[in-house]
């Protein structure tokens, strides 16, 4: 008789103990499975919440001078040229190689404007981007949703004494107030913000964009990779990585991905502890039958391997129902946990990795039970009968 019909054989026999001796490679596997799920998607969360609150990238145009502003202090007193770039060349930004790691592009043009005797900031932006790349912007009002709309800055609003449905003339063209921001503490508190288009006719700069905002995140590779493939496109812009933020987004994301894979570890360790004392308990009760297995000619080494392979299909089994299960529940969990969350799919590669990972563990927890059994005295054994 074959070494693996008696191992089957065996498993047939006792169904029952077979199934809870799997039991904590299922448990454990399914919890490795269900956490490692919930990080992934938690991580796709965040990373999508992160990336919503602001930009990480600035392209502006190259210039010869550093900046001697500080905390919105001009302390120079200097006024130095003023370059822009051009919208047209502005499409180049899809042709890098990390271009599926872009997120919003937000270009900007900026320029004095006169209204009412005073001198403001006015902002040309496209809306669509700059409210996907600031939702924390609140206002009084409704955002522009043409073009002889603009929004106000709190303290530009304060100044002109304007609110919503007022009426401004900039350069002889007649703009209405559709909303007022809240106070955000950043430079749009100060600034009149138009659409781009007419911003740019107003500031005579059609075609042009002072500077371009970005918000991406390099899943999988250096976010400084990312800065320099934009800044070979274009070689006359200073293209600048706000690594601050990047790595307070790298770190909050690397940080659950170490909780969640320490309570994994420990969930994997109390398994194999499992199965370790699971398959001593089944050894001892089955004294009778490996002494007669001594009896009839079987050596050491036959008796090991018969435990081995035995603990060797149950952890093949224990990986496969545990990576199921596991799945099964993180697809149920993760709505209920995550507001909006989305089950990020099944990993066959994590499923690949469980599967090795459960048979490892059952055949190094089997290791000690199955040479008890092997050195089992056969006329200590057979005493039994």
């Amino acid at each position: 008789m074959k070494l693996y019909n008696i191992c089957l054989g065996n498993i047939k026999r006792r169904k029952t103990r077979m199934l809870f001796l799997a039991l904590g490679l299922i448990i454990g596997i399914g919890t490795v499975v269900t956490l490692l799920s919930i990080t992934e998607s938690m991580s796709r969360d965040i990373e999508e919440r992160l990336d919503q609150f602001g930009a990480n990238i600035v392209m502006a145009p190259r210039m010869e001078n550093l900046s001697l502003n500080y905390g919105g202090i001009d302390v120079g007193g200097v006024n130095y040229e003023v370059r822009e770039l051009d919208q047209a060349s502005l499409s180049r930004i899809h042709t890098i190689e990390n271009a599926k790691n872009l997120g919003v592009i937000a270009p900007k043009i900026l320029g004095p404007v006169t209204i009412m005797d005073k001198t403001l900031l006015l902002m040309g932006v496209v809306f669509e981007e700059e409210l996907a790349l600031k939702p924390w912007w609140q206002k009084t009002g409704a955002f522009p949703g043409a073009d002889n709309e603009l929004l106000l800055g709190s303290a530009a609003a304060s100044l002109l004494n304007a609110s919503p449905g007022s009426t401004l003339v900039m350069k002889e063209q007649s703009f209405k107030v559709s909303g007022v921001l809240d106070p955000t503490g950043g430079s749009e508190d100060n600034a009149v913000i138009a659409g781009l288009a007419p911003a740019q006719k107003i500031l005579g700069k059609q075609g042009k964009i002072s500077l371009v905002e970005i918000s991406a995140f390099c899943r999988g590779c250096p976010i400084t990779e990312l800065t320099l493939q934009i800044a070979e496109k274009f070689p006359n812009a200073k293209v600048t990585a706000m690594k601050q933020a990047v790595m307070s987004k790298m770190q909050s994301i690397e940080l659950f991905k170490s909780f969640s894979l320490g309570v994994s570890a420990l969930v994997i360790t109390i398994g194999a502890l499992l199965v370790m004392v699971t398959m001593m308990g089944s050894v001892n009760q089955r004294t009778r039958e490996i002494g007669i297995f001594r009896a009839i000619g079987f050596r050491q080494g036959h008796v090991m391997q018969i435990i081995l392979l035995e603990a060797l299909l149950l952890g093949i089994f224990g990986g496969l129902a545990g990576f199921v299960l596991g799945n099964g529940v993180a697809r149920i969990i993760i709505p209920l946990t995550l507001e909006a969350g989305r089950f990020a799919g099944i990993n066959w590669q994590l499923g690949g990795i469980c599967l090795l990972l459960s048979a490892a563990l059952s055949l190094l927890a089997s290791l000690y039970p199955a040479f008890k059994a092997a050195s089992l005295d056969p006329n200590l054994a057979l005493r039994a009968l």
